[in-house]
């Protein structure tokens, strides 16, 4: 048994090594044993594994013939999305309801949910139907939104947790203007009006909005294709037990995912971190490596206690 332990660890170690080396931008040690991107590592290793799209930060569209049919309607896109901007529709959070985007909103970023890895939000087809309805018709289309970086807004270097779908992103309003972008493991991107790009949104990306005029647009999750059928179906039982569950609603009536559901109080224990860190680094990095490691050590010392 002890064997058998050390043998998960050490491929639980090799995947981290793999995610942390796999692009040419990389976080430091201490962040990177704690990103989620750690925890997630042998799970998006086998993904990687059997994945059809290149491995590489941004993709050919060619991949993903189907999606330019979405992008030639990108105009009556943008008026629905001009429409829900006007009214103030896409917006950030004012609950702690949204753990996927929550620290987006500090920065100023805003977005409306059509759809999360399941049926279309109601708010969204009540207010935005012809997008809602187009979206129906790409079945790898798992999650989509309208996303809004106002002027001046940064989202810090980060990687999405989970490798089973592959970042779609369709210029609506943008400033037309390179110090509008998004740089993805150290490549840059600047949107544009019409303009499609496909990435990989599990290298480390951040965007920025350098200029005095926001930018909307369309921002998809679409599923990453799989050469080998029973990847494709862990993948997608993946998706219904891990990214259904941070559905995170508009407005009241939509789905809230149980993640969100316990977001709320997972958020207390957050703040608390934050109010320890403030005034005692050490116990608060004491208190932080104790409860992301000891569950190991632990775990690992089982048969001998």
């Amino acid at each position: 048994m002890p064997y058998i332990k050390l043998a998960i660890l050490a491929a639980f170690a090799l995947a981290t090594v793999y995610i942390h080396f796999r692009g040419r931008v990389r976080l430091d040690f201490w962040r990177q044993l704690s990103d989620h991107s750690t925890f997630m590592a042998p799970i998006n290793c086998f993904l990687y594994l059997f994945a059809r799209a290149p491995a590489k930060p941004y993709l050919p569209a060619s991949n993903f013939p189907e999606l330019a049919t979405l992008t030639a309607d990108w105009q009556r896109i943008r008026d629905e999305a001009i429409q829900l901007y006007g009214m103030g529709d896409i917006k950030a959070s004012n609950r702690y309801d949204d753990v996927g985007f929550n620290s987006f909103f500090k920065s100023g970023w805003k977005r409306f949910y059509l759809k999360w890895y399941g049926e279309p939000h109601p708010s969204a087809t009540l207010l935005c139907p012809y997008t809602t309805a187009l979206l129906q018709q790409f079945p790898n289309i798992k999650a989509a939104m309208f996303a809004s970086l106002p002027p001046g807004s940064r989202l810090v270097l980060h990687r999405d947790p989970f490798a089973g779908s592959v970042r779609y992103h369709l210029g609506l309003v943008t400033p037309n203007h390179d110090d509008c972008y998004i740089e993805v493991d150290g490549e840059r991107y600047s949107w544009r009006d019409g303009q499609a790009v496909l990435f990989d949104e599990t290298y480390l990306h951040y965007a920025e909005n350098a200029t005095d005029l926001p930018r909307i647009i369309l921002f998809c999750d679409v599923e990453r294709p799989m050469w080998f059928a029973p990847a494709a179906w862990v993948n997608r039982l993946l998706s219904r037990l891990l990214l259904a569950a941070a559905s995170a609603p508009n407005n009241d009536g939509d789905r809230v995912g149980g993640l969100n559901r316990a977001f709320h109080y997972v958020q207390q224990v957050r703040l608390l971190g934050k109010r320890i860190k403030a005034r005692n680094r050490l116990t608060y990095y004491v208190l932080k490596w104790l409860i992301l490691a000891g569950p190991i050590v632990l775990w690992l010392c089982w048969d001998a206690l």
